[in-house]
């Protein structure tokens, strides 16, 4: 069955709105093959009449023959008759519904148990009712919940046995009513079919459904229909049916007979279903043993199973049947072939083809061996059966029946290992050939191995399961690809003919046969390089007779010495290479020979110097440690051999060997141990390890009277390495105390003692971090001390540990100047004019009625400031705690007088004058407004209206001018200039590089003084305009157009203060009557 069969039209439109599938989810649902073989089975079998699918938590869409356990929603699609369903009649001959699971049939039986029928059967609550109606309808409701106690067993896995609403009495017994003879026939019936349905059903149906069960699946299918028979014998046996029994005999009815044969079918059953989970259950253990273990400890297991399934065949009464031997074999190939793919990852089986070729053609060899296993061992068992017995047990059966699959799946590794094979031998990566032309050979190979890289990489990205045989997509992909490999190795022949061609001498001919390796296996290549083979054969046999020409050995006339061994005799006619074997053992005889009289000299030497020492400044050495070393190698590959005679001295390094390597071990770690304290000891530590040092020296001193030869080297050595091993763990965890002190008090120069906030440079969290970072420091400082105290084992009174405590109170000194000298630099280079930093501290201009101000003061405030920040960086360095004893008072005390930290105090405060300076210029440039806060307004209008300008200080007697509009005008454009020139003024203004000067204060401070001089000016035209426009009346309008009672033009004066914001109140009304 195709996914696009038109008869799953109707399903898809139905179960796309059931389910709310997207199409997306829906052809994934029809184009998996197992759903494929659902979908056939109800369509193409009559047997097949109920088809359920829903929606896994995971959003998936499953689907079985069989009623879910436990889902939240089911589509029930279902057969109105037992027919095929073609295009023709799917709309009629299918019914699909929705189902909710266990709910709905519990919710049925409680209602129809609980609730219905108790209503119906009371006489009271059917008095209206119709005669026989209210009967009816309970025996629809009885029908209604026995049918839902039936398909929840059946859900469960159980079949139920129902019974009619009333079971007859004693006095029923003797006259039986035709209704409840009729009831309990129909009752029998119903049994008789629930029976039948249950025992019709074969372990085989999955396969003759076109699936692959495993025989998990067979063992659950035996152990439910034990179960599901036992419960329908008890059902049986109970107290009910034996009254419904007696029933029937009583009432002389056919059903009677029928309910005794559905009594001894269920028996026959339970003794079958019995049978098979006996007889099963080793096979099952078995089995469940081999699931655990690893894919290649699986083949050792083959024939432990296939006793099990002989068992199996011996031993049960209903299954030594040929047809349930062979489904049990199959579901057992099954569960082989399933482990198969699961162990070569399926559809990534063919990704190895460029990641690690190698170790997936070995897994595939695993899998071909062990599914060979199972058929060898499945051989044998058949042949042990027709011997025994004389046959009459024997498999009756042909074996293609059980493993048509397995086969497939063997064939289809065949086909795959091959490919890896191939991939193998094309190993051509490493190819580089030399000569006249061999940069062209080399490019040649290098463009053949891109063309097969280029197939493989074709075959790795498949989509498709190379591993299933019913997919017929590899075997086409594999068949163009051996054809293209075809392709390769002719290009390759040519490529090799001419490199051989080119060989003058054999020896580049077989470098040439080494490169290109296994791919010179393939058929065709050894073909077409027949005679290139044949010449190089014809070559080295000519350089052979060459060297044996001219060779002339010369023969030792002494005998060699006793049990060496001495070149073989060649034979009366030896061969050219017996010719070349026989001279290459005598040169071999003689190189031994003097390479085993200088071990021997070697040996002595080594054997009679010193195991130690003493060197310069103190130090310890192994003398000749090189040639010792190379002596123990050179012994230990004599041990390999078996032919050498060793001369004296050597035999006793030999024999020696493992004690001198175990003893020259421990020394050189004795001896490097000691250097290693000799060499880092500090002036400070000396005096606290000098007693130690010394007996540890006059304890390795000793060692230098003894020789390699002496006897008990090992044990001496061993016994002082204890003493040197732990003298070296006491110094070298103090000097890692000491190493981590000097990081901690050298990493004080990262803190940030201050700190930009925005723009400025302000307190705040990180100057405090770094003073619980100092602190936290400084108390490990002081832990690591008491450590070292205790290490060092010394007196904490003496001098030598009052030196060492100054020593470490130094470094926490050390550390902090260079914070203290981090912290004013960085002060002191931002506060440079040159500098790029930014501002660091901010003031505003101010004013008021008295003039401008700075805020903070630049006198005092800013000087206290910058004090502020200096004793921030100095209150760091109080914090650690004096850990000398000799010296008194604090850090801070001492670092106060430092002269680098006072020398960069006092450039910080010297960039104080100079930033006042450039302030005073400042405030200087913007005094240029002081007329504007200094001046007395009512004087100078008064002035103005009297002269209608403002006079000069030489001016004394002056005739009075009033002013015309243009005069105003003029005043008014002055201010508004004033205005412009002060909105073109910075925010703000950076003095010295570092002090930034807020003018916004001081911006709209002047501007508000600006705007009330020009409000006085347009005050008093405004109040000669409303004064003016009272007196006119509307008959003189045009007359008086023209001039004010003051002689100023009314229409230029109100357009003089239109041009300045200011509004005419009475002329808009005036407009508007």
């Amino acid at each position: 069955m195709e996914a696009n069969d038109t008869r799953l039209d109707l399903l898809r439109r139905l179960l796309l709105q059931s389910l709310q599938l997207d199409e997306d989810k829906w052809r994934e649902l029809v184009t998996e093959k197992k759903n494929l073989l659902y979908f056939n089975s109800l369509f193409n079998s009559r047997e097949s009449v109920n088809l359920f699918l829903w929606v896994e938590a995971d959003s998936s869409v499953s689907m079985s023959l069989d009623f879910p356990k436990k889902p939240n929603k089911v589509v029930c699609v279902t057969k109105t008759e037992k027919e095929v369903i073609s295009a023709d009649n799917v709309s009629r001959a299918l019914l699909i519904e929705d189902l909710h699971g266990e709910d709905v049939l519990s919710f049925i039986t409680a209602l129809t148990q609980e609730v219905v029928c108790p209503l119906l059967s009371n006489p009271e609550n059917n008095g209206e009712w119709a005669p026989g109606a209210a009967e009816e309808t309970l025996n629809f409701m009885e029908r209604l919940k026995n049918e839902a106690l039936v398909m929840k067993a059946r859900q469960e896995g159980w079949t139920f046995l129902p019974f009619p609403k009333h079971l007859p009495d004693d006095k029923e017994l003797k006259s039986p009513a035709i209704k409840l003879l009729h009831a309990c026939e129909s009752v029998i019936i119903e049994w008789a079919g629930l029976v039948s349905e249950l025992l019709q059903q074969k372990p085989s149906q999955a396969l003759l459904d076109g699936f692959k069960p495993e025989p998990s699946e067979e063992f659950n299918f035996w152990n439910s229909r034990l179960k599901n028979l036992q419960l329908i014998q008890q059902q049986m046996i109970s107290s009910k049916a034996q009254q419904l029994a007696s029933y029937l005999q009583s009432a002389e009815g056919a059903y009677c007979f029928i309910l005794k044969q559905i009594y001894g079918e269920v028996q026959t059953g339970l003794q079958e279903a019995e049978d098979a989970t006996q007889n099963l259950k080793p096979l099952q253990e078995k089995l469940e043993e081999t699931e655990v273990l690893e894919y290649s400890q699986l083949r050792d297991s083959m024939a432990a199973v296939m006793e099990k399934i002989n068992q199996v065949w011996m031993n049960s009464h209903f299954h030594c049947k040929p047809c349930w031997i062979v489904v049990l074999l199959q579901e057992i190939c099954n569960l082989f072939l399933d482990r198969s793919r699961t162990f070569l990852r399926g559809q990534e089986v063919m990704r190895g083809l460029l990641a690690d070729p190698a170790k997936v053609l070995e897994d595939i060899q695993v899998v071909t061996l062990t599914l060979e296993k199972f058929k060898e061992k499945y051989i044998q068992c058949r042949n042990h059966l027709e011997k025994q017995d004389g046959g009459s047990r024997r498999w009756e059966f042909p074996s293609h029946l059980v493993f048509s699959q397995l086969d497939d799946f063997l064939s289809r590794m065949i086909s795959i290992q091959e490919v890896y094979s191939i991939r193998l031998q094309f190993q051509l990566e490493q190819v580089v050939l030399a000569g006249g032309r061999g940069k062209m050979w080399t490019d040649a190979v290098e463009e053949v191995y891109q063309d097969f890289l280029l197939q493989l990489h074709l075959l790795s990205d498949c989509q498709y399961d190379a591993s299933e045989p019913t997919d017929q997509s590899f075997p086409l992909q594999a068949c163009s690809f051996q054809e293209y490999v075809l392709d390769l190795e002719a290009r390759l022949v040519s490529i090799l003919k001419g490199t051989l061609d080119d060989c003058c001498v054999s020896s580049s001919a077989v470098k040439i046969l080494n490169m290109f390796g296994q791919v010179l296996d393939r058929p065709l290549i050894q073909e077409q390089l027949r005679p290139q083979l044949v010449r190089l054969v014809d070559m080295v046999m000519t350089e052979l007779d060459q060297v044996q020409s001219g060779h002339h050995p010369q023969v030792d006339s002494t005998t060699p010495a006793e049990g060496s061994q001495c070149p073989p005799e060649l034979p009366d006619s030896p061969t050219p290479f017996q010719k070349i074997s026989a001279l290459v053992v005598e040169l071999r005889y003689s190189v031994r020979l003097d390479w085993s009289s200088k071990l021997d000299r070697d040996s002595a030497f080594i054997l009679e110097h010193p195991l130690i020492k003493q060197q310069a400044k103190g130090m310890m050495g192994i003398p000749f440690r090189d040639k010792l070393e190379t002596m123990l190698s050179e012994i230990k590959q004599v041990s390999w051999e078996r032919d050498i005679e060793l001369h004296p001295q050597a035999a006793q390094l030999l024999k020696s060997r493992c004690d001198i390597g175990k003893s020259y071990q421990c020394l050189s770690h004795m001896v490097s141990c000691y250097n290693q304290v000799v060499s880092g000891t500090l002036p400070v530590e000396l005096p606290l390890i000098q007693e130690q040092q010394k007996e540890i020296k006059q304890s390795l001193l000793e060692l230098t009277n003894q020789k390699w030869s002496s006897e008990g080297v090992h044990e001496l050595v061993e016994q002082k390495r204890e003493s040197v091993t732990a003298f070296f763990a006491m110094v070298n965890e103090a000097r890692a105390n000491m190493a981590t002190m000097s990081q901690i008090t050298q990493g004080w120069v990262e803190l940030p003692l201050l700190q930009r906030i925005g723009n400025f440079l302000q307190r705040g969290e990180a100057t405090e971090e770094s003073y619980s970072q100092l602190r936290k420091d400084s108390e490990e400082v002081l832990r690591l001390t008491q450590e070292n105290l205790r290490l060092y084992a010394a007196d904490d009174t003496s001098a030598s540990w009052y030196t060492y405590l100054d020593h470490v109170d130094q470094l926490v000194q050390d550390g902090l100047l260079q914070l203290l000298l981090r912290s004013l630099h960085f002060l002191s280079d931002n506060m440079k004019p040159q500098s790029s930093g930014g501002a660091l501290l901010q003031v505003s201009l101010q004013l008021d009625s008295t003039g401008s101000l700075f805020e903070p003061s630049l006198e005092e405030d800013l000087a206290d400031l910058l004090k502020s920040f200096i004793d921030d960086v100095y209150s760091a360095a109080s914090l650690p705690p004096r850990i000398s004893v000799s010296h008194h008072g604090g850090h801070q005390e001492a670092l106060r007088e430092n002269a680098d930290l006072m020398a960069l105090e006092q450039e910080v405060m010297q960039h104080l004058p100079e930033v006042r300076e450039e302030a005073a210029l400042l405030k200087a440039r913007l005094d240029n407004f002081s007329h504007l806060w200094n001046s007395n307004k009512r004087a100078v209008m008064q002035e103005f209206l009297t002269y209608g300008r403002k006079l000069k200080p030489e001016e004394e007697e002056v005739a009075e001018t009033p002013p015309t509009l243009a005069d105003f005008q003029r005043e008014i454009q002055s201010l508004q200039k004033q205005m412009s020139s002060v909105s073109h003024l910075s925010k703000n203004e950076l003095l010295h590089g570092w002090l930034q000067v807020e003018l916004k204060p001081f911006k709209d401070a002047l501007h508000l003084f600006i705007h009330n001089w020009i409000s006085m000016y347009t005050q008093h035209l405004l109040k000669l305009v409303r004064h003016s426009m009272s007196r006119r009346s509307v008959d003189e309008e045009q007359d008086e157009d023209k001039k004010s009672s003051s002689n100023f033009p009314l229409t230029e004066t109100i357009m003089l203060l239109e041009t300045v914001g200011v509004e005419v109140p009475e002329l808009t009304t005036l407009l508007q009557s």
